[in-house]
């Protein structure tokens, strides 16, 4: 396909979602304010262990379980019919990591982390981005830092409705249930139906916002959990992705699903906003081909 094919159709936001607790349940929003670092309230939240070591779905299923909708300053969560609204003082803090990113976040009260241990059956606590809590990542990617809450690594994820269509026709080639998009764990889906042209896009316009597409989504073992239960059953995407999506570039390794993004520019997306391709790609990112 052409570059100019590639965003030759009307394209449209489908779906936005912020996930305020990192790895709980995601929220649909019908419009959504974006800053620099992202969509506001979009991963502010999240659990760690008692080293302040950041906990997710991967080692950790019942957090799909984990509602948490947000609050002036805090966050109600809700599990299986129980609710907890913790409290934060700036002044009571915990070093906390993400990854290779170190912050300084905002620590919940003793009571709050003492209950989200007992729902959860583990010692953990629960940290909040707050105001003085800042983390900078991607300066390899984006050509300089970037603000961002506690993503695993980039402000913003976009997928389309196209590429998960391919991947559920490839699932349902190898006998296997297809797969909702919620799996994926997406910030901005787009309408669209071409398989994979997102590869192609180099930069969008949504809203009158500039993102800039910087580097692909490498997927985990979570795709494959159900994300209201946290079990590991229906279709298996990694098996699916592992057709024609296994990346042959090291410095991004596994099976590719979505777009990171940087947004350049502060505003507000709403559902049905028109997707404009702003810039292309002089070719696909490289793949592995199985013989």
């Amino acid at each position: 396909m052409t570059a100019h094919n590639a965003h030759a159709q009307n394209m449209t936001v489908a779906g936005l979602n912020i996930h305020p607790l990192k790895s709980g349940r995601a929220i649909p929003v019908q419009a959504v304010s974006v800053g620099l670092d992202g969509f506001a309230g979009d991963r502010r939240f999240m659990v760690t262990g008692p080293d302040g070591r950041f906990i997710t779905q991967r080692e950790l299923q019942a957090l799909a379980q984990v509602e948490a909708h947000l609050l002036d300053g805090t966050v109600r969560l809700a599990m299986n019919g129980r609710e907890l609204v913790p409290a934060f003082d700036a002044g009571r803090r915990l070093p906390v990591t993400v990854w290779d990113s170190a912050v300084d976040a905002a620590l919940a009260d003793e009571a709050a982390n003492a209950t989200l241990s007992d729902w959860l059956g583990r010692e953990v606590r629960l940290v909040h981005m707050d105001g003085q809590a800042s983390r900078q990542v991607g300066e390899k990617w984006a050509g300089n830092p970037v603000p961002v809450g506690f993503a695993d690594g980039f402000p913003v994820l976009i997928t389309t409705t196209g590429s998960l269509a391919d991947l559920n026709r490839t699932l349902v080639e190898k006998g296997q249930e297809p797969v909702d998009m919620d799996r994926f764990r997406t910030n901005v889906l787009i309408e669209h139906d071409g398989a994979w042209d997102e590869d192609l896009w180099e930069a969008v316009e949504i809203g009158g916002i500039v993102f800039d597409l910087v580097k692909p989504c490498a997927r985990c073992i979570m795709t494959t959990q159900d994300q209201v239960t946290g079990e590991r059953i229906g279709g298996n995407p990694i098996q699916g992705l592992a057709e024609k999506r296994m990346s042959a570039d090291r410095n991004v390794a596994g099976v590719l699903f979505g777009w990171n993004a940087v947004p350049r520019s502060e505003g507000e997306l709403r559902l049905g906003d028109a997707v404009s391709v702003l810039r292309v790609r002089t070719g696909r990112w490289p793949m592995k081909v199985r013989g």
